[in-house]
């Protein structure tokens, strides 16, 4: 299962409040493709199966699919805000290669 670190977590608590809509979790996910093989995904999500597993970073709930929860095992998104760079990154350490824009791994 992927851990949000407390920035993480505070600014995805702040997207999902000003979505408005009640019951949003934050689903991230592992899809075939992109330059490196796999690519992240990163939605809000209301929908969640019995086989998701499911994870509480403050008041936000975190949703992953059996399959991408094998890939994301370990893994860590974090957030920054700062004059170099601003956005999430995952830090996963079972990604032997990413490319260039940290988008992909294999």
């Amino acid at each position: 299962m992927i851990t949000l670190t407390d920035k993480a977590s505070d600014k995805v608590s702040q997207l999902i409040k000003a979505e408005d809509t009640e019951g949003l979790s934050l689903r991230v996910a592992v899809q075939p493709g992109g330059c490196s093989g796999f690519s992240y995904e990163m939605y809000f999500d209301s929908d969640i199966a019995d086989t998701d597993t499911t994870a509480m970073f403050g008041d936000v709930k975190v949703v992953v699919d059996p399959s991408s929860a094998m890939l994301l095992a370990g893994a860590t998104l974090d957030y920054s805000d700062s004059l170099q760079s601003a956005g999430f990154s995952i830090d996963n350490p079972n990604a032997q290669r990413t490319c260039g824009c940290g988008q992909s791994f294999s």
